[in-house]
Parts: C-alpha cells; structure tokens; sequence
C-alpha cells in the first residue's frame, strides 16, 4: 500500500468536517491566514493529551504570529467535545470519522507500533501557508517536545 505524502507547495486538501462544538471547520474558510493543521491517533490518550496541551498552552505565540490551530482526528464529535472541556482546548478539533482526510494528507495508513506494522493515524503535523499551500509535512512527529521544536523551526 503506498502512501500519499504531502511536499512543501502541494496543495492543502481541503475539507470540511464537524468540529467539538457542534460546528463544522472548513480549511478553505483559514484562505488569507497561515494554518497549523495537527493530526493525532486518539483523544484523551497520554500521548495526544500532552501534544494538544502543548499546542494549547503555545497559541497566544502561534496566533501572535499570524497561525491558526486546527487538531485532527477519527473521534467523533461527542468525545472531542469532552477533550475539549477536560483540557480547557481552546482552538478547533475536527472529527474525520471515515478517515478521509487523514488519508488524504498522508496522515493515515501502515505505521510501526511497538514493533508490529498497523493500520493508524500518523502523528503529523502541516504548516499551510495563506493560498492554502503546504509550506511544511512533518510526518512521525513525537508528542512531547513537538510544538517546542515547530516554534523553533517557525521562528516563533
């Protein structure tokens, strides 16, 4: 199974999917702002719970420089809501239930676990710039210590 990665200047795909709040988030309505789209395997897991805290408590920094947050996941709207409320997340998640986009950024498909190939959400990260075009694809990215690194990487 090959898998679709992303390169600096590919489009963005676009998307648009429920978010927490019971809205929907389209990438297209970020057009004009430069956007850090993050995907993660799983809500209220140690490892998502520290990389959205991390990107929470970065934001002010992040939007200071002109980023939107966006966080991306299979969950469905019902349990981002309640990582939402349990870790006072202050910028969107969205809910990509059949995986679609995920797929479509490369962020979804064969991944090493604990020594054993599985299908999975790849922990990545995409920096897209005002036109919608992928400035960054981080792929494989840890969770503790990432923001950190993409605010140095971003000159934030």
């Amino acid at each position: 199974m090959t898998q679709t990665r992303l390169a600096p200047g590919d489009p963005a795909p676009d998307f648009t999917l429920p978010t927490a709040d019971g809205g929907q988030l389209s990438l297209s309505d970020l057009r004009g702002r430069k956007v850090v789209l993050y995907a993660y395997p799983a809500a209220m897991t140690p490892g998502c719970t520290t990389q959205a805290c991390d990107f929470r408590d970065s934001l002010a920094s992040l939007q200071g420089a002109g980023y939107a947050v966006v966080g991306i996941s299979p969950d469905k709207p019902a349990k981002l809501a309640k990582f939402v409320e349990r870790d006072s997340l202050t910028f969107p998640l969205v809910a990509d239930e059949d995986k679609s986009v995920l797929t479509a950024y490369g962020a979804y498909g064969e991944k090493q676990n604990y020594g054993k190939t599985v299908l999975g959400v790849i922990r990545s990260t995409f920096v897209i710039d005002e036109d919608g075009r992928i400035e960054r694809a981080l792929y494989n990215v840890k969770a503790t210590g990432h923001v950190a690194k993409l605010r140095r990487e971003l000159g934030i």
